[in-house]
């Protein structure tokens, strides 16, 4: 099939006259391919998908009689622009409610249709080209995307085990951070599971101020805190000086699809965020904006979320420790990151993404591989059961399947 006649004309942020002529394929739907040859292969063989990432309920009944009240009322048509003051009061109230931080909701709190747009935004704010934007890896990839996309460049800081995932920012070139404009980092994170620190937000705040780089944290996974209380950016002192937090609606209160989020911090940088969203969208229904504003009123809505994904983890740990990995539970989010395989007696793994389609083509166990920061596996617990009783029948499949194979470490 030949071109067609604007080939040449797309922009080479996606790839210019090559635009759709790559082979390489997205890590999820290269996992999707997989589920569906095993499906096909071994349609007798129940499907162990530990890879979906997002919850699996539904939001709490006062969140949608809400949502269904409100998407009657006739002054909810219409454009939302920014957001209405409704749901930004709740934000404000709810950061003050949970994590005792005070925030102006008409300066410092803007809402956003889903954390994703927020991070594709943000670097439109700052990033000029030959700009540098700092990304943990592994990591959800938006931001960076974005940052090439007006020029900038990504410099990536590897989550290790040895540096207890957090990024090992003394390590980060002089001339890197000299043209570094933003620190995008992520916690609780994901996939890691690994919580933040008070000591270690103090450290990001002490570089953002010595280099003058703005910091913006990805709070997507907050509510699902395992080791205490859940802990802000913003409740460090000096961090609403040198950035902001993205809170989402949807890992904490089971809004999977509803698209609510919001930016908080700094003034000036919600400001400039809510200038680049006025002109990419025109705010999200304001139904869902109220309905996101009754949840956010109910913090303890999250609690009965946080202790299912709490118990499903402990019973996956326990599972898999069972059959040769090193896990241990981790401090946040619904995702169990492990190192990967080498192999078995039959043979062996050049790295994760060979061990993930051996495991979902061979075995039907579905896991996300990571190969950016040494070779591991990501389990979620965000698999469909209706009851312990069916979660603890999967655990019982998973030891007898994965424990079959001689897994090699």
């Amino acid at each position: 099939m030949s071109d067609p006649w604007f080939q040449s004309l797309f922009a080479e942020r996606i790839g210019g006259a090559n635009y759709g002529k790559g082979t390489e394929i997205y890590k999820f739907e290269k996992i999707k391919r997989a589920k569906r040859a095993a499906l096909a292969a071994h349609p007798e063989r129940q499907l162990l998908d530990f890879g979906i990432g997002e919850n699996d309920d539904m939001a709490d009944p006062i969140v949608r009689e809400a949502a269904k009240r409100e998407i009657d009322k006739l002054e909810n048509r219409g454009y939302a622009d920014n957001g209405i003051a409704a749901f930004k009061e709740a934000a404000a109230g709810f950061m003050k409610k949970v994590f005792d931080v005070t925030l102006d909701p008409v300066t410092e709190v803007n809402h956003a249709i889903g954390s994703k747009p927020a991070l594709a935004m943000l670097p439109a704010c700052f990033i000029n080209r030959g700009d540098v934007t700092l990304m943990t890896v592994p990591g959800y990839p938006v931001a960076g995307t974005h940052t090439r996309y007006y020029g900038g460049e990504v410099y990536k800081l590897p989550l290790l085990p040895e540096n207890n995932f957090y990024p090992d920012l003394k390590s980060i070139p002089p001339e890197i951070r000299q043209r570094a404009k933003l620190l995008v980092i992520n916690y609780p994170n994901s996939p890691t599971g690994k919580i933040a620190t008070k000591d270690f937000y103090r450290q990001v705040i002490d570089f953002a101020r010595t280099n003058q780089i703005i910091v913006v944290q990805d709070a997507a996974h907050i509510l699902l805190s395992y080791d205490g209380p859940p802990l802000s950016f913003l409740q460090v002192d000096g961090a609403k000086d040198v950035g902001v937090e993205i809170h989402s609606m949807s890992k904490g209160f089971n809004m999977i699809g509803w698209r609510m989020a919001f930016v908080c911090g700094h003034a000036k940088i919600v400001q400039a965020f809510a200038d680049v969203k006025d002109n990419c969208d025109s705010g999200q229904f304001m139904a869902i904006q109220h309905a996101a504003r009754v949840a956010l009123e109910h913090p303890a809505l999250g609690d009965q979320i946080r202790e299912k994904y709490r118990r499903r983890l402990q019973k996956l740990v326990t599972a898999l420790q069972k059959v040769g990995f090193e896990c241990r539970m981790p401090g946040g989010t619904y995702f169990l990151y492990v190192k990967a395989p080498k192999g078995n007696a039959d043979r062996s793994f050049a790295n994760a993404e060979e061990a993930s389609q051996y495991l979902i083509t061979e075995q039907s166990v579905v896991q996300v591989p990571w190969d950016d920061a040494g070779p591991h596996l990501r389990f979620s617990v965000t698999y469909l059961a209706k009851n312990e009783a069916e979660e603890d029948a999967l655990m019982q499949e998973t030891v007898a399947r994965l424990g079959r194979l001689g897994l090699k470490f």
